[in-house]
């Protein structure tokens, strides 16, 4: 199935530090790539999640991109399916490995604390973007997509 988790992180640090995609979208893109599914709606969708839920500093994009992964690949788009209830046992881990691997920063999952950074503010933005925050999120995305691979490779 797709790529390893090794290589999901470095295509999601690629995404992310080369092709200046937002956190969430760089998640749900090498989580679709691992699927083997296409759907740039999906990576357009998500590029509203960057900055904390439409730049508010709220759930970090890292972890929802990661999510939508997991309904992308154990939930339903009609009536008809059936939707896999080991989507809750991998969304659990997830959220714990992501709290306590990826950031392991008093278990926060908030973009304002990740990042330290107040997007509403354009010259904090943009000192996000040339100083060293964003090479901490930068290092979490790629931690964020290795956890996603891990559990797409364990259950698929």
């Amino acid at each position: 199935m797709g790529m390893t988790p090794k290589e999901m992180k470095r295509r999601a640090i690629e995404l992310m530090a080369v092709q200046r995609f937002h956190c969430s979208q760089a998640l749900a893109a090498v989580g679709q790539e691992k699927l083997e599914k296409r759907g740039d709606d999906v990576i357009r969708a998500m590029g509203a999640f960057g900055g904390g839920l439409g730049g508010n500093g709220e759930v970090c994009g890292a972890l929802v991109g990661a999510m939508a992964v997991l309904g992308l690949c154990y939930s339903r788009a009609h009536q008809h399916e059936k939707e896999n209830p080991k989507m809750w046992a991998a969304a659990q881990e997830l959220l714990r490995r992501f709290r306590d691997e990826a950031v392991d920063q008093e278990g926060t999952i908030y973009c304002r604390d990740i990042a330290d950074v107040d997007w509403t503010d354009r010259a904090q933005a943009r000192e996000f973007y040339s100083g060293d925050k964003v090479k901490r999120c930068i290092r979490i995305v790629g931690h964020t997509a290795f956890i996603l691979g891990e559990l797409l490779e364990r259950d698929p």
